[in-house]
């Protein structure tokens, strides 16, 4: 679509060089005539930010599966030899497979597009010299659109009316402070007294007279012409950049690299394609080890096949193909991709249950791997609400809120008042945090107020009461307001309209029922505004009071209130204080304000400065008091007294501290990525615990990048940035760029990152980190380039999201070691009975294909999903990231397939032998065509089959208990529970898992005796003895599995997954620091048993059973 031309800039530009370049007017707007050909010149006013993911896409995506494709060709091979019905049992997996992940993700879209649906804003403009109201899409270049505050902005403008027009611009430009905006084409080169001239001069955060598509006005009113619309705005230019894919290095076709540059481009393009094909090179790094298993175990099924047929001197009748086809079966885990994505499906359904909607099923797995987190703070790590903290009445009294966990209702909490706040300041200051810190991980001092049991007020805070002082400053700070506060009844709720400082500011008058409406119902009557003005920082109000009045002021004299920042409203005080405790105005007095100032601004407060001025007689304003005499202004705000401070923050959510904490123990780095000023973004690091209180506490290198500016870490080049000894904790006044060059210096220190956002300056970093992680509540440019969207914005679902992935991904392991290791035995089995020839000399197999297939899919696929339903073990968030080189497939993974492999072949052939062999004639008993059909010479085989058939499906089935925990005996798998029959209650304790079991164990009968069944199907017939056999193979089985878990827990060998130990290191392949942090007690800490009990679980109130617990961690090899 076209785009609109402009001779320079728009915000260049003057008003009726605007209305000239796109044939508008500002008095009458564009005619009906214009709009229709506008609208098939410029398009739509809609983002193209790929809304919905077509179901054949998704389709094919899936069907391009490795482990389907592997499926496939073997469904293709056994309808080859006419085995219909193996390949229909394949077609059938294939179907599942496809069928559960498709239905996944497309559910998964349908969640996203409602989620879109959820805002469809319409604008109000001028046309035809008439004021209506369109769809947003409709919207065109040279349209006159009126805004009013909490309007969407549908386009970007070029404001030409502007009154007292203030947007918040922080979802675009991460600006925290709404923009005032202007209408001057005038704007002044920061840091100088010159006009800009050209585009390149301003960012577009300075651009004051563009109001930006997508942000919304927060307070006054204007008027402006669309000058872009669609993809062309500021809005739309970040969303097509997200789409924009980067080549790889070395992929150039250009003869400059070198004359054989063509040729090799060419070939790494041509790999490229066939790996993203296969699933080889793309995906997250499971997707691709399964690939690569998928691949791997086809070569292998086709290595087995040509053994089987050499084994057979390559006489190849249709009885060895069944047997090459049998060892092809058994070597692939044909329902691994099913249960796979029912895992996944499980944990979306977990996740979604806490305000997690996945919308790509591979980043659950992702998850698990996270080694870094990099968070907004406002609405992520705080709630997004401003909310007063404390305030200042001279001479030196302290209110403070306390317990107030929604910013918005006054009825929450209480506030508390303390004469003298100097004696809490110096015991803040004389606390030894560092002896507080009792785990193994970096815990930080929990901030007052925010802990899980939050400390009591101290003795010298009592309850506040009104006093006369504390009246008139809440009559200031209630009137002097625009914003409102009230409780709905309808929802229940209390709804709050305005600026966000000024709604906290109205909030705190209401907590003593000093609102602004209660206040005017009485009487108080506003005569004059000097509205805020961004120049002079300050706003002022003029009212008459009522008679009879609380403050006992004269009815015939009118009193001003004027609030604004500090240093501001200091300049024009002559006095401090009311009634006795009034006094002149100093110097001193005023560095002590300052000192107070400064101390609320360290605790991350925005501090701004009330007052009043008696006013002798009744205030008579301007007839056009916006248009007065900016003399009449400074005569009404002269000669002011101060009544007190006003500490306003953005409070950290409730469960935020002990999120950050969750990640320390879990050996996850939290980094702050945050627009606000650095003092503001350093104190929150420190109430919620990014950064510990004394930064003395971290080595100096540590503490000297631990917090940076946007501006200082954008100045140093990569090799600067990599010679840090830490990337900074946290980033003030960050910029879309400062992200997305964060991220690529975690990438290049082996890092797995997850980054949060939810404005549209995000989308770029959110599609280029690991794990996108985008706010329900933000732009929909965002939420589509994440892979994650989190409902309730808060920080603590992103950790339950982790733990949710860990979980899964322990899980995973234990239902792969269940799968393979039955294909180990499986074709350790087959291979190895390649040895039992019959008459013909021909192979017989020790067990059927369909067999096979049938304890493939029926017999593991049940206990295989009720171990990815399995709970998160205790130690799951006390271990670190999982090693993303190996994934899934750990060092202790692979040899315990092999190991727990081989003994079950080794059992399952000891069977077969000694049926064959203990009771009847070996190889003289194994008949004619025994792979064909039954008959009576081949009863001695169908009888083997029948034991080994048997035992095969129990030593699965016992294995799925067994491998509830890798390593702990599965007769003691809590050491917690001190019961009799504790195995029981802990089997007991996934019922899924039991019940299959249990009625897998019982399904051998019926597929052994059940007639027809048994002998034509499976090839294999009733037993009696043989049972005998089957029990005590299953025993030795049983036995051989607790002999080596006990040799792990002993030796220590093959733990993959110990308990964290507290280092800075942003990555396992970073620059780790040459020593682990240590505290000044660390050594006496690491020594002692309460340290050992904290750093290994959470504590159960009974000192026996946490030292249990200790001991059975030491013996694990965990601590």
């Amino acid at each position: 679509m076209a785009e609109p031309e402009y001779p320079k800039h728009p915000f260049l530009l003057s008003i009726p060089e605007v209305e000239k370049a796109l044939d508008t007017r500002i008095d009458n707007g564009l005619s009906s005539n214009q709009v229709p050909q506008l609208q098939q010149k410029y398009g739509e006013n809609e983002l193209e930010v790929g809304n919905t993911i077509a179901w054949y896409t998704i389709f094919i995506k899936q069907l391009c599966n490795a482990m389907v494709l592997v499926l496939i060709f073997a469904m293709a091979l056994s309808f080859g030899v006419q085995d219909w019905v193996e390949g229909g049992v394949l077609a059938a997996v294939i179907i599942l497979n496809v069928g559960i992940g498709f239905w996944q993700e497309y559910r998964a879209e349908k969640k996203m597009d409602a989620l879109r649906a959820l805002s469809s804003p319409s604008a109000s403009v001028l046309r035809d010299g008439k004021t209506s109201v369109i769809p947003n899409a409709e919207v065109v270049p040279g349209d006159i659109v009126l805004l009013k505050m909490g309007d969407t902005v549908p386009a970007d403008l070029r404001m030409f009316e502007a009154m007292n027009l203030s947007c918040d611009e922080s979802s675009l430009t991460g600006e925290a402070e709404p923009v005032e905006k202007i209408t001057t084409n005038d704007i002044l080169v920061p840091g100088t007294e010159k006009p800009a001239q050209s585009e390149g001069e301003l960012g577009i955060g300075d651009r004051v007279n563009i109001a930006y598509a997508t942000t919304i006005v927060r307070k006054g009113r204007g008027r402006g012409i669309v000058i872009a619309t669609g993809m062309k705005t500021e809005v739309g230019k970040i969303a097509a950049s997200t789409s924009k894919k980067q080549r790889k290095a070395g992929r150039s076709m250009s003869t400059k690299h070198g004359h054989l540059q063509p040729v090799k481009g060419a070939g790494l393009r041509t790999w490229d394609f066939i790996g993203k094909f296969l699933g080889l090179t793309e995906g997250t790094p499971l997707q691709i080890k399964l690939s690569k298993l998928a691949y791997t175990l086809f070569f292998c099924a086709i290595l087995l096949a040509i053994i089987v047929f050499a084994v057979n001197k390559f006489n190849i009748p249709n009885e060895v193909i069944l047997y090459a086809i049998s060892t092809g079966i058994a070597i692939i885990p044909e329902s691994l991709v099913a249960v796979l994505t029912m895992t996944m499906v499980v944990a979306t359904a977990v996740m979604r249950k806490a305000n997690v909607v996945v919308r790509d099923l591979s980043a659950l797995e992702a998850l698990g791997g996270v080694t870094n987190i990099c968070s907004d703070k406002t609405g992520t790590l705080t709630q997004g609400a401003m909310i007063v903290k404390k305030a200042w009445l001279p001479p030196s009294n302290v209110y403070t809120v306390r317990d107030s966990t929604n910013p918005n209702n006054p009825t929450e909490g209480k506030v508390t008042f303390s004469p003298d706040d100097a004696k809490s300041k110096k015991e803040e200051k004389e606390r030894d945090y560092d002896q507080e810190r009792t785990t193994q991980a970096i815990k930080f001092d929990v901030p007052e107020g925010e802990n899980e049991k939050p400390k009591q007020p101290k003795t010298s805070e009592i309850d506040a009461e009104v006093t006369p002082e504390l009246r008139l400053f809440l009559h200031a700070t209630a009137l002097c307001n625009l914003a409102t506060v009230r409780f709905d009844e309808e929802s229940d709720a209390w709804k709050t309209t305005g600026e966000p400082t000024e709604i906290a500011i109205q909030v705190f008058a209401h907590r003593f029922d000093h609102g602004k409406k209660t206040l005017e119902a009485k009487g108080w009557n506003q005569v004059a505004e000097f509205p805020f003005d961004s120049s002079i920082k300050r706003m002022s109000v003029v009212y008459n009071a009522p008679k009879d009045n609380e403050l006992e002021w004269s009815s015939e004299n009118s009193i001003v209130f004027t609030k604004g920042a500090v240093e501001r409203i200091l300049d024009l005080c002559t006095h401090i204080g009311t009634g006795d405790n009034q006094q002149p105005m100093s110097e001193e007095l005023k560095e002590r304000i300052l000192e107070q100032m400064t101390d609320f601004a360290s605790q991350g407060q925005r501090v701004l400065a009330v007052a009043y001025k008696p006013w002798e007689g009744t205030y008579h304003a301007p007839a056009d008091i916006s248009n007065a005499d900016d003399s009449v202004r400074a005569q009404v705000e002269q000669d002011l007294t101060l009544l007190g401070l006003v500490g306003i923050y953005d409070p950290p959510r409730r469960e935020t501290t002990g999120s950050i904490h969750t990640c320390a123990e879990a050996g996850i780095k939290v980094h702050m990525l945050t627009g606000d000023h650095p003092e503001t973004a350093k104190a929150i690091a420190r109430e919620i615990g990014i950064i510990p209180r004394n930064m003395g506490v971290l080595p100096a290198p540590v503490a000297e990048s631990a917090v940076m500016k946007a501006t200082d870490f954008d100045k140093l080049s990569e090799e600067e940035i990599d010679n840090l000894a830490e990337l900074p904790l946290v980033i003030a006044r960050c910029a879309p760029e400062t992200k997305t060059k964060m991220i690529e210096a975690l990438r290049r220190r082996g890092a797995f990152m997850a980054m949060t956002g939810d404005g549209v300056n995000d989308a770029p970093s959110l599609s280029r980190a690991d794990v996108g992680i985008a706010m329900g509540s933000g732009s929909d440019v965002a939420k589509s380039a994440a892979k994650i969207v989190l409902t309730d914005d808060k920080f603590n679902s992103i950790v339950a999201a982790i733990q949710e992935g860990r979980r899964m991904f322990e899980n995973i392991q234990k239902f792969i070691l269940h799968l393979l290791t039955s294909n180990v035995g499986e074709v350790i089995l087959l291979i190895a009975g390649l040895g039992f020839r019959d008459v013909d000399e021909l192979s017989v197999f020790p067990i059927s294909p369909l067999a096979i297939l049938w304890i493939n899919m029926v017999t593991s696929s049940f206990p295989a999903f009720g171990l990815s339903k399995e709970p998160a073990s205790m130690e799951v968030m006390r271990k670190p990231p999982h090693d993303r080189k190996r994934g899934v497939f750990s060092k202790q993974i692979l040899v315990d397939m092999f190991v727990y492999g081989t003994l079950m072949g080794t059992c399952t052939l000891m069977t077969f032998v000694i049926v064959i062999y203990g009771m009847y004639d070996g190889n003289m008993s194994l008949g004619k065509e025994c792979n064909k059909k039954y008959s009576e010479e081949c009863v001695p085989v169908f009888r083997a089959r029948a034991a080994v058939f048997a035992l095969l499906t129990w030593l699965i089935l016992l294995s799925a208990w067994e491998f509830k925990d890798v390593r702990r005996s599965l007769f003691h798998l809590n050491p917690d529970n001190n019961k009799k029959f504790a195995v029981f209650h802990d089997l007991w304790s996934n019922k899924f898992l039991f019940w299959a079991v249990l009625i897998g164990l019982v399904s051998v009968f019926p597929t052994v005796y059940i007639p027809g069944l048994n002998r034509n199907v499976f090839k294999h017939t009733g037993i009696s003895w043989e049972w005998g056999v089957v029990v005590g193979m299953s025993i030795v089985f049983v036995v051989g599995i607790e002999i080596w878990k006990l040799i792990k827990r002993r030796t220590g060998i093959l733990d993959d997954h110990k308990v964290v130990k507290g280092n800075w290191s942003q990555g396992e392949e970073g620059g780790k620091m040459k020593r682990t942090m240590s505290f000044s007690l660390s050594r006496s800490w690491g020594r002692s048993k309460s340290f050992l009990r904290t750093m290994t679980s959470s504590t159960t109130g009974n000192p026996a059973a946490d030292e249990r617990r200790v001991d059975e961690r030491r013996i694990d090899g965990q601590v």
